[in-house]
């Protein structure tokens, strides 16, 4: 297996010409693409906002107000988890401080493990989340979704490794959302 990291139009190109099976993204084939494929839906959760203990102590209030002025680390600006927290962020009338933004969910992780600042993850994966990067979920957003899905060529996944990501992912990780 081969696993490669860009933005969604550069993978759906690679998977166009074949040199990808599958593609994992947070949104559907766009309409403005003219990529042939399929958008497998895998499922979707609430997000989670976490911080090391350190941070979690300096929170002013109960959860989402103690956000308010808090040191953030968030995903890039243009992706749809960025979107959602930051409408999210304006219905409620919170102002963190931005502190980075990130392209890549596992750099935004490890610097909110060094306590740069409060991050957000798929609730689906709390538990992972709190035990690989000793922090703790302070807050739950059922109003935010993270969604993923599998895109490929195929309107049915045969590819033995793609079908097992597929199913794995379906059955694992979204069971008890």
């Amino acid at each position: 297996m081969i696993c490669r990291e860009a933005s969604l139009d550069t993978l759906l190109a690679e998977l166009a010409v074949h040199r990808l099976d599958l593609v994992l993204a947070d949104r559907p084939i766009p309409a403005t693409v003219s990529t042939r494929g399929f958008s497998h839906k895998l499922g979707e959760c609430a997000v989670s906002f976490f911080a090391t203990a350190k941070l979690e102590k300096k929170l002013k209030g109960d959860f989402p107000r103690s956000l308010d002025g808090a040191p953030i680390l968030l995903p890039s600006s243009g992706s749809q988890l960025r979107s959602g927290i930051d409408q999210w962020l304006d219905k409620h009338r919170i102002h963190p401080r931005m502190i980075a933004e990130f392209d890549d969910s596992a750099l935004m992780k490890a610097f909110g493990q060094q306590g740069a600042g409060i991050f957000i993850a798929p609730a689906a994966i709390k538990a992972e989340v709190e035990w690989q990067y000793q922090v703790t979920e302070i807050g739950r957003v059922d109003e935010v979704k993270e969604r993923f899905y599998a895109i490929s060529i195929e309107r049915r996944v045969l590819h033995p490794v793609v079908s097992i990501v597929v199913e794995a992912a379906r059955e694992l990780l979204f069971a008890n959302e």
